[in-house]
């Protein structure tokens, strides 16, 4: 198992645990931020994290490893790599997550669904809701990193390499806003 002070250190030294202002996807505001993909950008740490995700959820013997784009491209990728099996990935059309480019779920899948950072969980129960619909069954959900600071239900198994206790304030409670700091906006979902 790998230690979460390892995984730290490498979220630091390649410059992923980020300090500003930021507006999230969920619309909350943060001082803190991780940016997976400049983990993920280095195939070294991809593979070692994904592979020791993957290992939480072998048993499972899931047939498809499903994320939501951006986020979870690379970390489906991985994790399907390391289980052996086909991944996918769901991007937003007109603001709905969908299936494109031939990617589909049937009856007899078993699917995974990860993401790199979970927070409040919205994308990823979006993904899961268009599973279900097409009638495949949920196993679990996996994340390299849980920063939702409560218990999400996702309805599956949820497991994560590290969690991490990020303070999120809404923009009229903001103490950055209110110190005047610009804030950006690093997420994906608009």
């Amino acid at each position: 198992m790998l230690p979460k002070k390892t995984i730290l250190k490498i979220f630091k030294e390649t410059g992923a645990f980020l300090n500003g202002h930021f507006k999230l996807s969920s619309g909350l505001h943060s001082g803190r931020y991780l940016q997976c993909a400049l983990v993920l950008q280095h195939p070294k740490y991809a593979k070692l994290l994904c592979a020791e995700l993957a290992k939480k959820f072998k048993k499972e013997n899931p047939t498809i490893i499903a994320g939501p784009a951006l986020g979870g491209v690379v970390v489906s990728y991985e994790i399907a790599r390391a289980l052996n099996c086909r991944s996918i990935f769901a991007e937003r059309e007109e603001g709905k997550l969908k299936f494109r480019r031939g990617f589909s779920v049937d009856k007899s899948d078993r699917v995974l669904v990860v993401e790199d950072v979970i927070t409040t969980g919205l994308s990823t129960n979006e993904l899961i809701s268009l599973i279900r619909e097409a009638g495949a069954k949920v196993i679990g959900v996996g994340s390299i990193v849980d920063r939702s600071n409560s218990k999400i239900d996702f309805g599956a198994r949820f497991n994560s390499l590290i969690k991490v206790k990020v303070d999120t304030y809404s923009e009229n409670k903001c103490p950055l806003c209110k110190k005047g700091i610009p804030w950006v906006k690093p997420g994906t979902r608009r």
